[in-house]
């Protein structure tokens, strides 16, 4: 067949990592995205500290110009008229400035850390695999489950019987468990429900919290690094090593039908017109818009189509960035260095509940779980920018509502930060929805939930990166490991792509 080896549906982080590393084995690799600049939404996330060492060494991304900058504190979590809580990449040193909020929780903080780098382990390994195929097992599915008992084998029995049991948690019983501090509870909880539609008691949230942990060395305190340049330079460190490793990519590339014949894929067709031939298509959009917008109806099924359309992918969170005049002042912070990594707001368990429970009716709470980011002008420039994700908003909220959401919880915490906001950019689950093509504005492209984990993402029976069509991939966030800045799910969908010889 003429034209391309793979055709790589979309330019978000995970589709040029598949397009690099495939390219870099010889195949011809173009990549099709519909917007103006390839990142996606990999540029609202303000944090890339989850970007996996094997894709960045692979792709040789330091060399593309790629400079993650990694703060001794990774995170502050603030606190109603007292100095937030403050916790350092260093556990030991996370501890000793906990001991004045409680010594008991102090002692516990280093063994929590040990503890959860153990179980977050074991999922690191659980996500550089292909996971089964659970309703039909093929026998290439053995080796992989060998290696996956040994795994769980050596994590000893206690670990192992603890890992059994975290998993399904709720996030709030399994900090509860170590910690009686609530503030400490609710900072450290926050992380299971980010970018979900989770709340802090809702079942399975702690397998959020460990996923988290599973890329990178963040520990308890989470994995924290800042690209030098933002967000863009990132996607720009990706497009140079896909297109050195001779990826071609186009932007302004609407694909509207992944074209088949016989049961197997043999292109695109774009908007223009133009048809694009390829012996494979993978696919780095959302699984829900792939098999329902771009399948062919009478390929698809009906059956398929339907649980499509039961993946869960209701956003709520809002994207917000707002233009300071300053750096804010925060209670507490009198070292600017704490300012360096993520700001939370995460108020006590309970607190983090009834937030949630204000989105469960459509509405939002006046105040939001918030974790933030304060970056400094570059040298000769103005201003400094604060990027946040404003937790469990309704879809409909009007972004100047998210925006007042942001500042008037900032308010609390740095009076007068207000005054120095120079302009607000603001983008709800329904711009989301939008912009980024999302179905339901969800960002992780589907529920991080126990039903859509592992063999069951994005659905039992497609979970191995093949969609039903023979030559279909998946290879973005709706794939395993899932969404976040990780390159993981990218970095898997290339390793299958190449297993099959295509």
């Amino acid at each position: 067949m003429s034209g391309y080896d793979v055709a790589v549906i979309g330019g978000g982080h995970n589709g040029l990592v598949a397009a690099g590393l495939l390219a870099g084995q010889g195949r011809r690799v173009v990549v099709l995205e519909r917007r103006d600049r390839v990142g996606g939404v990999a540029e609202l996330f303000p944090t890339a500290g989850r970007l996996r060492e094997s894709v960045i060494d692979s792709l040789r991304l330091r060399d593309h110009g790629l400079e993650l900058v990694r703060p001794d504190v990774r995170m502050i979590a603030l606190r109603d008229g007292q100095a937030p809580l403050v916790f350092h990449a260093d556990a030991g040193r996370t501890a000793d400035g906990l001991r004045s909020l409680s010594a008991s929780d102090a002692d516990s903080y280093r063994r929590y850390d040990q503890h959860v780098r153990a179980l977050s382990g074991f999922l690191a390994r659980l996500n550089r695999m292909t996971p089964p195929r659970l309703d039909r097992p093929a026998a290439g599915d053995l080796l992989g489950g060998i290696r996956l008992g040994k795994a769980f084998h050596d994590l000893g029995p206690r670990t192992a019987r603890e890992l059994t049991r975290a998993l399904p948690m709720a996030v709030a019983d399994f900090v509860g468990e170590w910690f009686e501090s609530d503030a400490l509870r609710g900072a450290l909880a926050a992380r299971g429900t980010l970018a979900t539609a989770m709340g802090p008691w809702s079942a399975g949230s702690a397998l959020v919290l460990l996923n988290d942990m599973a890329e990178g060395d963040g520990g308890a305190a989470g994995e924290t690094a800042l690209v030098r340049g933002g967000p863009q330079a990132l996607s720009g460190a990706l497009r140079r090593a896909a297109e050195a490793a001779g990826a071609e990519i186009r932007t302004g590339e609407a694909v509207t039908a992944i074209l088949s014949a016989d049961g197997a894929v043999t292109g695109v067709e774009l908007a223009s017109g133009e048809r694009v031939e390829a012996q494979a298509v993978a696919s780095s959009i959302d699984p829900r818009t792939t098999l329902l917008d771009l399948v062919d109806p009478t390929a698809a099924g009906p059956r398929l189509r339907w649980r499509a359309g039961n993946i869960r992918a209701a956003g709520h969170v809002a994207v917000v960035e707002l233009g300071l005049s300053a750096q804010p002042a925060f209670h507490g912070v009198d070292d600017p260095a704490l300012l360096g990594g993520r700001i939370v707001v995460a108020r006590g368990i309970d607190e983090l509940e009834r937030a949630f429970d204000a989105s469960k009716y459509g509405g939002a709470s006046e105040r939001p779980q918030i974790e933030a980011v304060v970056t400094r002008p570059a040298a000769g420039g103005q201003g400094h920018r604060l990027h946040a994700l404003v937790q469990w908003v309704p879809a409909g909220i009007e972004p100047a509502a998210a925006g007042e959401l942001l500042v008037g919880e900032l308010e609390r915490h740095a009076p007068g930060i207000g005054a120095l906001v120079t302009g607000v950019t603001a983008r709800t689950p329904s711009r989301l929805a939008e912009e980024y093509g999302l179905p339901g504005g969800h960002l992780l492209h589907a529920e991080p939930a126990l039903d859509q984990f592992f063999a069951w993402r994005p659905v039992l029976g497609m979970a191995r990166y093949r969609l039903p069509l023979r030559r279909l991939y998946l290879c973005g966030s709706g794939a395993h490991p899932g969404g976040g800045v990780t390159g993981g799910p990218g970095e898997n969908a290339a390793r299958e792509i190449v297993k099959s010889s295509v």
